[in-house]
């Protein structure tokens, strides 16, 4: 939710902040859905220095104490681990700028949460795969921030969206929403759900995983699409993982399948023409090799040959989702049309379909590249 700030309430946020140097002006910056976001300007030494400020939205997170803890709890772990590789911290993990005292937010006059990142400079952002080494690269820079985080006391993160890839619970809700069918809609749905309860079996398979102990849970990003990646402009490599709102205690096979159903599919997730989607095994060997020669040393066997698994479960939870959120009328993703969410549910479902299809080669895939037995 957009709310209108004058420029006066404006400037006594931005001078909350220790900006670097002597703050010149700020404009809205980007088109990000969830935050409104500002970029500011400033002089120190006669340099331009740039930052991020954004005001963080409580309708979607309502915890932004516990969201910053994390944030910097992670950062300041990445600069450790960044520097002792003789990386640049500034360029390659987010950094905070604090308040004038010295907190990592700061609350204004109406109770809003605002926060400041130091801006990246020479770094491009990608909405979609435009070339398959892009692909590859964005599975090494996920890798390489799953590595990195691979010893970081996991415990110690507060779950920011609780269940959040919890997919029982998720086709839970769709049962519930499918006998309460408050729109009337279960009527336009019938081989959808037939879909959906055929698969019943596979929702439970990383929770039995994680249960049982034979998946430890990890630091997670939680929304690992190829645009939460800031790509060096000059050598095209991943340079920064971005957005770390949802990073809390997760599996890796969550993170790993959320890249797969975003960037191996051959379509938008709104295509309404079934015939233009399809599951790209190029594209997934492509990720898979460039995540594992990241991780293979860090993950356990376990979890490398769980990850196909969490290409299907993380793709059948966002169509059990985008189902659920059709019968109950769209209260909670933005819709364009009344079967948008339906639209999006085909695509999710179409996309299982042809990973069960070329299951056995996904699984080889991760055995060859994470050198498993």
């Amino acid at each position: 939710m957009m709310i209108t700030y004058t420029q006066e309430e404006l400037s006594s946020i931005v001078h909350a902040f220790a900006f670097p140097g002597t703050i010149t002006d700020w404009t809205p910056h980007g088109n990000g859905h969830i935050n409104d976001t500002f970029l500011v300007r400033s002089t120190e030494n006669g340099v331009l220095r740039k930052s991020i400020l954004q005001r963080m939205n409580r309708t979607v997170f309502h915890n932004p104490t516990e969201l910053m803890q994390n944030i910097a709890q992670v950062t300041s772990f990445l600069r450790k681990k960044i520097t002792a590789a003789g990386g640049d911290p500034f360029r390659e993990t987010l950094n905070l700028i604090p308040t004038t005292d010295d907190a990592w937010f700061f609350v204004d006059e109406r109770g809003e949460f605002w926060r400041a990142f130091l801006f990246i400079s020479n770094a491009s952002c990608y909405d979609a795969v435009t070339d398959p080494k892009l692909f590859y690269e964005t599975g090494n820079a996920f890798g390489r921030f799953q590595q990195m985080l691979s010893d970081f006391p996991s415990a110690s993160l507060f779950e920011t969206i609780p269940d959040f890839h919890n997919t029982p619970l998720r086709y839970q809700a769709l049962l519930q929403a499918a006998q309460a069918d408050p729109k009337g809609r279960l009527k336009n749905v019938s081989d959808e759900m037939a879909f959906f309860l055929d698969h019943a079996d596979d929702y439970g398979v990383a929770e039995r995983m994680k249960a049982s102990g034979e998946l430890p849970l990890r630091v997670t990003h939680n929304d690992t699409k190829l645009n939460n990646i800031l790509f060096d402009s000059e050598t095209k490599k991943g340079l920064c993982i971005i957005d770390l709102d949802t990073i809390m205690p997760g599996l890796a096979a969550n993170d790993f399948g959320d890249s797969i159903r975003f960037g191996a599919a051959t379509a938008e997730e709104d295509e309404k023409d079934l015939s233009k989607m399809h599951f790209d095994i190029g594209l997934y060997e492509l990720f898979a090799k460039g995540y594992l020669e990241e991780t293979k040393d860090v993950l356990t066997e376990a979890e490398i040959q769980s990850l196909p698994w969490g290409a299907r479960v993380i793709t059948l939870e966002c169509g059990i989702r985008f189902l659920t959120d059709y019968l109950q009328g769209d209260t909670y993703f933005k819709t364009d049309y009344p079967e948008h969410n339906l639209v999006r549910a085909r695509t999710q479902f179409k996309l299982v379909e042809e990973m069960e299809q070329q299951f056995e080669r996904m699984q080889e895939i991760v055995i060859q590249y994470g050198g498993c037995k």
